[in-house]
């Protein structure tokens, strides 16, 4: 490709003369024909460099053509397409003949890195330099971010940030993988992008899929709601979006030995985000991706407060109560656990990033309270005790314990006189170990999760070095209260039979068998 330089072999210059003869002008009607326009300009004037065959022109497969219509044909489009299928290079040109021939569109390239805008100009500029003369608008200004005509259109590319395109007035906005977009970025982003929308812009969103729980994932699912309130079959989703669907056996040059081939390099979940497109997280999750995307949780069925209360309350089950504390600031979540033993039924849940200590302490005693009141079942409760947690020991030793109704847990492995602290503590290997119970639990289907909110924590709860966290941008609170209740559910199992016989078994030879042989832990309440 050319250098970026105002010279005639790159570029043409801004309003040039140029002396058309009746076949060009032919030519240049039908790529402004108001419908049939993009497909004839990309079919008859693109060319593309392929990453294998290098310089060609560009003959469009039959997805590539519904792409093109799908594009053109809809205010509003999401994609979701599966890798290296040429989605991109389908925007590429459509954006190209969107600036020449609609004059004075302001066109806004946004992709979720600084390399991959620029990639997506590097095609504009690739296309339009590969165009003869007569086909061609002029250009005033023309470098790797920009390109502005002597139409008074221009092509900008962005990398997404809460305030890309913000004070812009907007003709298209093209949004790149949007779906590996930061989740507070896509979020801030998308709320300043709204009001442009509103007023009459043109949206194309091209991605494969992450988690199904990110800003792409609810306009996708909202985009596919195709029916109205009667049940009439609509050509757009409830919010406006027209969704277009192509997996890898849309490829007219892949089959099953190049199936076979992708499988064996990438593994099973790789294979189905990328080129099946399912939304399975790209990075190494604690629970199996394909099991958490069966998962979807339920509506609670009734809330007191902000708890959200998902089973009915059962005098003759044992109910554990975790809290992960926060500092209440509008940072980081407090989280409430409520699970039900020996059943493993998760029964309610509160989180809050404005409750100050003495207030989530006050909601935990309420919970207390009503399972009580329920026909006073067995209630054990705890808090972690790290770093915020010692505020909230205080302020339970302020309280009393004896006003929290059950039995507060203390961590088994601080007995001694020197160590014995109340509430458990959360080391590297405590959380490690957790995470592996919690893990056993959910794949091996013992364990009932109800919150939607939770199971989506879990979608994003991710390796980090030698741990698990949250994605960046994610919170992972609701999960940190739930490997809480791991480690008390464990704890109590060494003395409830009926626990530990859920809370403790092992696959032995293809049978599934009791552990006795593991020592019990001297109980401490």
């Amino acid at each position: 490709m050319a250098e970026f330089n105002d010279t005639v072999n790159v570029v043409k210059k801004a309003h040039t003369t140029v002396k058309y003869t009746p076949k060009q002008i032919e030519e240049l009607r039908k790529c402004m024909h108001p419908v049939d326009g993009p497909r004839y300009f990309m079919e008859n004037f693109m060319w593309i460099q392929h990453p294998t065959r290098g310089r060609e022109k560009f003959t469009p497969y039959p997805f590539q053509l519904d792409l093109i219509e799908t594009y053109h044909g809809f205010r509003k489009s999401i994609n979701m397409v599966s890798r290296q299928m040429g989605k991109t290079t389908v925007a590429a040109g459509y954006l190209l003949w969107y600036a020449m021939f609609k004059p004075d569109s302001h066109i806004l390239i946004a992709s979720r890195n600084h390399d991959g805008a620029l990639d997506i100009m590097s095609r504009v500029h690739y296309a339009y330099e590969s165009l003869p003369d007569y086909i061609r608008a002029g250009v005033k200004t023309y470098n790797k971010k920009s390109i502005v005509f002597d139409n008074e259109s221009r092509i900008l590319a962005q990398t997404t940030t809460p305030n890309t395109g913000r004070g812009f007035s907007l003709s298209l906005i093209y949004l790149d993988e949007f779906a590996f977009v930061e989740p507070g970025i896509a979020k801030e982003f998308w709320t300043a992008l709204s009001p442009t929308l509103s007023t009459g812009g043109k949206c194309i969103i091209t991605s494969t899929p992450d988690t199904d729980e990110d800003q792409f994932a609810q306009l996708w699912f909202t985009a596919n709601k195709l029916q109205d309130e009667f049940g009439n079959a609509t050509d757009t989703g409830p919010n406006g979006f027209r969704p277009y669907f192509a997996d890898w056996t849309a490829h007219p040059e892949r089959d099953a030995a190049w199936e076979t081939e992708q499988l064996a390099d990438l593994g099973h979940d790789r294979f189905c985000r990328e080129h099946k497109c399912e939304f399975i997280t790209f990075e190494e999750v604690l629970i199996n991706a394909a099991k958490m995307a069966r998962m979807n949780g339920k509506d609670p069925i009734r809330k007191s407060g902000q708890v959200r209360w998902y089973e009915p309350i059962d005098s003759n089950c044992t109910y554990v109560v975790s809290l992960d504390p926060s500092m209440g600031t509008g940072g980081d979540h407090a989280a409430i656990q409520v699970f039900e033993l020996p059943t493993l039924n998760q029964v309610a849940e509160w989180q809050h990033n404005k409750t100050p200590i003495e207030g989530q302490i006050r909601i935990l005693r309420e919970i207390c309270k009503e399972l009580h009141n329920a026909g006073e079942p067995e209630i054990y409760w705890s808090v972690e005790n790290n770093t915020l947690g010692e505020a909230a020991l205080v302020v339970i030793r302020d309280t009393g314990e004896e006003n929290i109704p059950g039995s507060m847990l203390h961590d088994p492995h601080n007995r001694s006189k020197a160590n014995r602290r109340k509430g458990f503590t959360t080391t590297n290997k405590t959380k490690m170990e957790a995470c592996s119970r919690l893990k056993n639990l959910i794949e091996s289907d013992k364990v009932t999760l109800n919150s939607k909110n939770l199971i989506g924590e879990l979608k994003v709860f991710v390796a980090r070095g030698n741990t698990y966290e949250a994605r960046p941008g994610w919170t992972d609170d609701l999960v940190s209260s739930t490997l809480l209740f791991c480690r008390m559910a464990e704890f109590i199992s060494s003395w409830d039979d009926s626990s530990w016989n859920v809370m403790n078994t092992s696959v032995i030879d293809g049978e599934i068998e009791d552990d006795y042989e593991q020592p019990l832990p001297v109980v401490f309440v």
